[in-house]
């Protein structure tokens, strides 16, 4: 017998169906694998699932069920399958398997983990553009921006926008999918619609040269730290920010020997005024 192939449309709720009939079944995780893109493993019967509900029946922590659905939003190699793995350790008893000290509970937990940073990559680094008032009537929408996550975060962690934008409408586009919100409801499309990209990449910043400004104006280079700044702020994200442009200028000149002068060449260059010292009464 080849291995069962599976497809769920990288939909954590599919997989989860799936998975629940697979356990049922007796069906061991060697013997399944969920594609990524097409299936070239030779071995793989295309057959479908099992039909009905198997003799066994699993049960597992609900927290479990929390860190399944965190990690399934990671992209990568295994991405299912890991899951999978997991959920039949701990369904059979073997709850180690949800441990950061277990082997494949350290990878569940890595996972776990880089999801969560890319979501605090989205809310620290996404930069809304505010649009013309001639398009905020036409479009319905007041701001728009386009980002590039690592991992499927949009939908989860878009609604912190919500909380601190209020009534304002807004659209979040990316390369695989898109958000939207018109101060009520979200729209939520996992196909992002193609004028929703050309109107969030596309979209011209009035603050753009002030922000430059002002990042150019404070930068210090006797402060630079190009590794924790690349471990903070991933050069990925750096062409859809106003400042990115200037990050490789800055480090160079930072790198020529301004780190010496402790303060950015504008502030250096100026005068500034003398001070008189008081003379001390005898």
């Amino acid at each position: 017998m080849g291995v069962i192939a599976l497809d769920c449309d990288d939909l954590f709720g599919v997989w989860r169906d799936q998975a629940r009939a697979l356990l049922s079944h007796g069906v061991d995780p060697s013997q399944v694998t969920w594609s990524q893109g097409p299936m070239t493993d030779m071995l793989a019967d295309t057959t479908t699932l099992p039909a009905g509900t198997g003799p066994f029946r699993a049960k597992v922590p609900a927290a479990l069920l929390g860190q399944l659905e965190e990690a399934a939003r990671y992209h990568g190699e295994q991405r299912w399958n890991l899951l999978y793995e997991v959920l039949w350790r701990v369904a059979h008893g073997d709850r180690t398997a949800m441990l950061a000290g277990d082997r494949l509970g350290s990878e569940l937990h890595r996972r776990i983990k880089q999801v969560s940073r890319e979501a605090h990559h989205l809310h620290a680094f996404l930069r809304f553009v505010p649009l013309p008032e001639a398009l905020v009537e036409h479009l319905q929408l007041d701001l728009v921006a386009f980002h590039e996550p690592a991992h499927d975060i949009l939908q989860s962690a878009s609604p912190h926008f919500a909380d601190r934008l209020g009534r304002l409408r807004w659209l979040i586009a990316t390369p695989r999918d898109g958000i939207r919100y018109d101060g009520r409801r979200f729209d939520y499309q996992r196909q992002c619609p193609e004028l929703w990209r050309q109107w969030a990449q596309h979209a011209e910043d009035p603050g753009a040269e002030l922000w430059r400004t002002y990042y150019r104006h404070t930068f210090n280079p006797a402060r630079l730290n190009p590794n924790a700044l690349r471990l903070h702020m991933p050069g990925r994200f750096w062409r859809h920010l106003p400042e990115g442009m200037l990050i490789p200028q800055l480090e160079g000149l930072a790198r020529q020997g301004k780190q010496r002068d402790g303060q950015a060449l504008e502030v250096a260059a100026q005068a500034g005024k003398q001070i008189n010292k008081a003379s001390r009464n005898s």
